[in-house]
């Protein structure tokens, strides 16, 4: 089976998985948790994660599952999947916590260490983001009819640009990063994924992030940012690579949206 024929299942999925977060998010009946890296995770985190897993082990049994929530499996064991399904069932938990709507659903293909399918699903909002490797990334807003996206920036003002930056990030770190020459716009948002859609869609010219995050968080995206003409590196402009070291965890990373941009110049700590 094709990734293009999996990808209304997947759509699909998302947005159970989303329904059953914002219901819960909606009671505010939850319990939160702190896991041993630090970071939180949730009731709805959970319920999530074991409607998906369940859900794509159904839909394809052959392609092996690795969600955040259960990402404990040795390489030695992930690096004999060819193909495999990639999912962050909550990206933001702290925004969910925090009550400010801002987290989604993500979910990826990857095939031979790249993503080649992603879709990122934001609940309250209703806006299902989604792309295949070679069939281009769009938007869909509840029913209304998917749009197609791109990451080309307003030529208008070629000298400012808009960051996406997380809401807890150091903007100092931020602008260390960046060469003076231009002017720059900090646009501070929760969700990672829903940083890398704005770029993708062209509302933000890149996102950067720096600390810790997973694999899960950026695969779904670099997808989506990819086919939308942008792309999703590290800060040494390299495109992420997955399933390929022990540690799941990604390094520093950059989402660029208009390729024609000088960005080699433009990230100076390289």
């Amino acid at each position: 089976m094709q990734a293009i024929d999996l990808l209304p299942s997947a759509c699909e999925f998302a947005r159970q998985a989303g329904a059953i977060i914002k219901k819960i998010y909606l009671e505010k009946n939850y319990e939160a948790l702190t896991k041993y890296d630090d970071t939180p995770v949730t009731s709805a985190d959970i319920a999530a994660h074991e409607y998906l897993v369940k859900a794509f082990t159904e839909l394809t049994p052959d392609i092996p599952v690795l969600s955040e929530e259960a990402a404990d499996i040795p390489l030695s064991q992930r690096e004999q999947w060819p193909t495999y399904w990639l999912l962050d069932p909550l990206d933001g938990t702290q925004e969910f916590i925090s009550r400010s709507g801002d987290f989604a659903t993500i979910i990826a293909l990857v095939h031979n260490n790249e993503p080649i399918l992603g879709v990122i699903y934001a609940p309250i909002s209703d806006v299902c983001y989604y792309a295949v490797k070679g069939h281009g990334a769009f938007k869909q807003v509840g029913v209304a009819a998917p749009v197609s996206i791109s990451s080309m920036r307003d030529k208008a003002n070629p000298k400012q640009l808009t960051i996406a930056v997380s809401k807890v990030q150091s903007l100092s770190k931020i602008s260390s990063l960046l060469a003076p020459a231009m002017n720059y716009i900090m646009l501070p948002l929760g969700s990672s994924s829903l940083k890398s859609c704005l770029v993708a869609e062209g509302a933000a010219d890149c996102y950067i992030r720096v600390g810790p995050t997973g694999e899960w968080d950026t695969a779904g995206a670099q997808c989506i940012v990819t086919e939308a003409g942008g792309s999703l590196c590290c800060l040494q402009l390299n495109a992420l690579s997955y399933n390929k070291r022990e540690s799941l965890e990604n390094p520093n990373f950059i989402v660029m949206g208009d390729a024609s941009l000088p960005w080699q110049d433009i990230i100076v700590a390289q």
